[in-house]
Formats: C-alpha cells, structure tokens, sequence
C-alpha cells in the first residue's frame, strides 16, 4: 500500500485523488454529474484501490436493491378513478 491508501502507481501517473477526495466524488459518480476529468480520475483511482472499490461497490449495490424493492405500485382502482377525474377535468375546461 502506498500514499494516502493507495494501491498502484505513484501519485500523479493516474491522478491525483486520494481515498477521501473518492469517497467524496463516489456520489456524484453513481448520480452521473462527474465532469469527465473528475470522473476519469476517480476511475482511476478505483482501479488501484481495493478499500474505494470495496465501498463504491456497497454503494452501487444498495442503490440497485433500493430501486428494484422501493417499486410502488398503483393499485387499478386508484388508477382508473384518477384517469376518469382527469377526464372530467378536461370536458368540464372544454365546456
């Protein structure tokens, strides 16, 4: 292990982000609103360093499980008696 808890090169060959300026960027990474600098650097980083990688593919892992088990589902009665407000809605602003 070297600077920082880096694992790979030395500093300044793939960036110069370190493990809390990568768990900072992580966010934002899973969000998509890294510049392509920043998120080639954080990239980067990641491919050297098992401590980042361990907590970026936690992160990754609980958002997929939080997306696939928080799926409200609309029950069809709700649904058919909001489309039919809706309708009333627009043939009452027609009239």
């Amino acid at each position: 292990m070297t600077e920082q808890g880096r694992i790979g090169p030395p500093s300044g060959e793939w960036g110069e982000i370190d493990c809390a300026e990568s768990i900072h960027s992580l966010y934002g990474y899973l969000d998509g609103e890294l510049t392509d600098e920043r998120r080639r650097e954080l990239e980067a980083h990641l491919d050297y360093c098992a401590p980042c990688v361990e907590k970026y593919e936690f992160e990754a892992e609980l958002r997929r499980v939080i997306a696939d088990r928080c799926k409200d589902r609309v029950p069809d009665e709700l649904r058919d008696r909001v489309a039919k407000a809706i309708d009333h809605e627009r043939l009452k602003s027609k009239s």
